[in-house]
């Protein structure tokens, strides 16, 4: 087991028939969640989990800009996704969309809000998908587990940020 600043795990649940909500509190002020989501050189020490290793984080954080994450996965196999970004308000909200290149026309919106209380950081990401078939094929693609370990890293690197 990878050692985690905090015992938290990510709660995946699921709204409506389109929608997939991941929710997590992390051990780290919401300025520095937000750097460790915002800036390519920390995305990528904690994107790809366990589970490969980063080849691309490209992040043109404005409204209009674009991003790009790739990783090699175990096997060899190259995966990315891509978006643009829709809203952007700086440590409180980002809305993006988020393609898996695999699946171009799989598009889905995504809203990441950050929620400081007491020096600890509620982020929620709300997937909206085009149909329940969409939602229920990212749930079963393995997308709970590598989040809890994507978002371990992520709160690791976020307190190593203090």
């Amino acid at each position: 087991m990878e050692t985690t600043t905090s015992s938290r795990t990510a709660t995946v649940t699921l709204p409506t028939d389109e929608q997939i909500l991941i929710t997590r509190e992390f051990d780290a002020p919401k300025h520095l969640v937000y750097k460790a989501w915002t800036t390519p050189e920390l995305v990528t020490r904690w994107w790809s989990g366990r589970r490969g290793k980063m080849t691309i984080a490209e992040i043109d954080l404005r409204v209009g800009g674009m991003w790009r994450y790739v990783m090699i996965a175990e096997g060899g196999l190259e995966v990315a996704f891509h978006g643009e970004y829709r809203e952007i308000v700086p440590n409180e909200r980002i809305v993006m969309t988020d393609v898996y290149e695999a699946m171009p026309d799989g598009e889905a919106l995504v809203t990441v809000t950050f929620t400081e209380n007491d020096g600890r950081t509620v982020l929620t990401l709300l997937m909206q998908l085009a149909s329940k078939e969409a939602r229920d094929m990212v749930i079963n693609s393995g997308m709970e587990a590598g989040v809890q370990e994507s978002w371990n890293r992520l709160e690791q690197v976020a307190v190593s940020l203090r």
